[in-house]
């Protein structure tokens, strides 16, 4: 620092010079414009002579209310000041000339992560050691089930965002990372025989699972890919476990959600050949009868690739989901019964092509909700509108950063093709493009919006894939209060999982300060995960 004061402008060092020998008080400076300015012993004598008739004044008027004598401080008492050695006296220099720089103002992340409570540091740390599991909520939804079931399209539930249907996002969003964690754990399939049965860790016992799915692509690749890396084989694999079937059998839970539910949950792109699927665009015609008010109704090419395609010893997506619940309809017939599929990034888009055979694939079908994380576009305007009329109900939950939801397709506002389609004449040639362009793809249903620069622990310029990670989502639910709302203060879902897998996306105030915890995240994460696995006696 005495290299700073020795390149002051010479004709500037006198201002330097008074403020130092002022001692004892802030100093001013451009980089610190809410510093107080710093007097010498002149300048305060004249200012408190100059205001001394106002303050004999005022005191004079209190005098009358308090009957009191005032007392008026001319001057501030003489204090009789320690020596300072030659030394110190050039350290406090230096220190004076940092404190005017205000680099926390500069640095505000430095300044927080000095000033941060022990209330708040109590309240990471316990963010970072509870259970990531978060249950259904305990309140009763037996009365209302249907519209938290989107029979209203959840209108008034969204904005602000309702306690019990954030809770219910998020279980069927806990749902999709058991899919998985089931994947990720025993990745590889057999090409010569049948699948065999897996377990998958549900978070919620409530459900059992009843069956696996799996997914194949129409495409395979060379043989000799897999003689580069042996130990990926799986990511060429034509067939991969894509997601389950699971069904509510606690009678307890079933009361009060009022219906056995059914669940399908649908992972996202793990596999080389599901990426390359994802890449076919291209709008293509959707199997089974037209339907006369909407006559052609299209969906991506390679996402209807993966869910029709069949291979020896394993029936096609379609096929499986299809027999699967027309087999619990009729197990459970007479109960009161509903259906939630439920899916990520290429398991949203899936997800679609799910409830929209299950819709017709038999008489008096329960309801049907959607809700997605993540998820693309999947068809056009007419394939919107023939889940509308089949009753389907579809909710998307979508992050602002996240460019995944922005395709496939030109990118065109969702409320500006709204609004043009509710003109006859340009609906007319919406409807023209539609049935004709390869590229005109819409959303369908009702959008909860999410925006990971809310999140206090996130960075707002995390990368593309923090912005469209699955946890990142959860913890954006969880912490939504309404549009423009700051992220909720009491917030409980926990952090472990983020800092383990967005680690470099996390405000460094949050990374440092876990490292200070000592806390042993992997080991947290662990015990989470064996609190989902079932008990030896099981």
């Amino acid at each position: 620092m005495m290299q700073i004061s020795a390149t002051l402008p010479a004709n500037n060092l006198h201002v330097f010079q008074a403020r130092i020998s002022g001692g004892g008080c802030n100093y001013g400076s451009l980089l610190n414009p809410l510093g107080r300015a710093c007097y010498t012993t002149s300048m305060m004598q004249t200012t408190t002579l100059s205001t001394t008739g106002s303050t004999r004044k005022h005191l004079a008027n209190l005098e009358k209310l308090l009957g009191t004598e005032p007392h008026v401080i001319l001057n501030e008492p003489e204090v009789d000041q320690p020596e300072i050695s030659d030394h110190e006296s050039v350290n406090n220099r230096e220190k004076s000339l940092l404190e005017s720089l205000n680099l926390p103002r500069i640095w505000p992340e430095n300044k927080a992560a000095e000033e941060m409570s022990p209330r708040h540091l109590n309240r990471l740390q316990r963010l970072l050691s509870k259970s990531n599991v978060e249950y259904s909520p305990r309140n009763s939804l037996a009365s209302r089930w249907r519209e938290y079931h989107g029979s209203n399209n959840w209108s008034g539930l969204l904005d602000p965002l309702d306690e019990n249907l954030r809770r219910e996002m998020i279980r069927y969003g806990e749902f999709i990372q058991a899919a998985y964690h089931c994947f990720h754990s025993d990745p590889a399939t057999s090409a010569e025989e049948a699948p065999s049965p897996r377990h998958v860790a549900l978070p919620d016992r409530s459900y059992q699972v009843t069956k696996n799915l799996y997914a194949t692509a129409s495409v395979g690749l060379p043989r000799w890919v897999d003689k580069l890396a042996p130990g990926l084989n799986w990511m060429s694999q034509r067939t991969s476990c894509i997601g389950y079937v699971a069904v509510c059998d606690d009678p307890r839970e079933i009361s009060r959600m009022g219906r056995r539910d059914i669940v399908i949950s649908l992972r996202g792109t793990a596999t080389c050949l599901e990426w390359a699927e994802n890449m076919r665009d291209l709008l293509v015609q959707v199997p089974g009868s037209k339907n006369p008010n909407h006559e052609k109704p299209k969906v991506e090419c390679g996402f209807l690739s993966l869910y029709r395609t069949t291979r020896a010893h394993v029936p096609s997506l379609a096929e499986q989901v299809v027999e699967e619940i027309q087999r619990l309809i009729k197990l459970y017939k007479g109960e009161t019964l509903s259906i939630t599929v439920t899916g990520h990034s290429l398991g949203a888009a899936l997800a679609l092509l799910v409830a929209d055979d299950l819709s017709t694939c038999a008489e008096n079908m329960p309801p049907i909700a959607v809700y997605t994380f993540g998820g693309p576009r999947v068809g056009n305007q007419a394939f919107s509108n023939r889940l509308s009329s089949q009753n389907v109900k579809v909710l998307r939950i979508v992050n602002s950063q996240d460019l995944i939801t922005r395709v496939p397709g030109m990118f065109v506002s969702e409320e500006l093709d709204r609004r043009l389609r509710e003109s006859n004449v340009a609906n007319e040639v919406l409807n023209m493009l539609d049935n004709n362009m390869p590229w005109a793809y819409t959303h369908v249903g009702t959008e909860l919006r999410v925006d990971t620069r809310s999140s206090p622990y996130l960075k707002p310029n995390a990368d593309v894939a923090c912005c469209h990670d699955l946890e990142a989502y959860l913890h954006l639910v969880d912490g939504f209060l309404a549009t423009n709302c700051p992220f909720r203060k009491n917030a409980k879902r926990s952090l472990v999982k983020l800092v383990l897998e967005q680690n470099s996306n996390m405000k460094k105030l949050y990374t440092s300060k876990t490292s200070e915890l000592k806390l042993n995240l992997e080991r947290e994460m662990q015990r989470q995960l064996s609190s989902c696995l079932p008990s030896p006696s099981q």
